[in-house]
């Protein structure tokens, strides 16, 4: 990915609604789901969702599939993949990074503590 596509990509989840719409997508997985759904779902009105819809396309977040009479959105998970590498190239100054499994350990142990101090109190 290039830097003019990352731009892209980041800008049109910079929006509220947008956001909303793309993480439903992914939630949604590859089947997508009907422009009209996204809308009830997110209560969004369909002039605005159409708005969005075309700006996560543009980006290349989403592409849409004719399915019959509607018109199905999925997520591209290529290209949001593009974007967290693009995201994290040369992450740690070229340094090999902590590896995930330690960082999830970590994290674990600390929400775990955070948790208990909550229920001490």
């Amino acid at each position: 990915m290039d830097t003019k596509a990352a731009l892209s990509a980041l800008a049109a989840l910079a929006q509220e609604s947008r956001l909303a719409i793309f993480r439903l997508l992914v939630q949604i997985g590859p089947q997508g789901m009907a422009a009209s759904k996204i809308g009830e779902k997110l209560a969004i009105a369909p002039s605005s969702l159409s708005f969005h819809l075309k700006e996560l396309t543009h980006a290349n977040l989403i592409v849409p599939r004719q399915d019959g009479r509607f018109v199905i959105y999925v997520a591209q998970y290529a290209s949001i993949n593009a974007l967290m590498a693009f995201m994290s190239d040369n992450c740690c100054g070229g340094n090999p990074c902590m590896p995930t499994s330690a960082c999830d350990t970590d994290c674990k142990d600390i929400a775990d503590s955070a948790h208990q101090a909550h229920v001490d109190h």
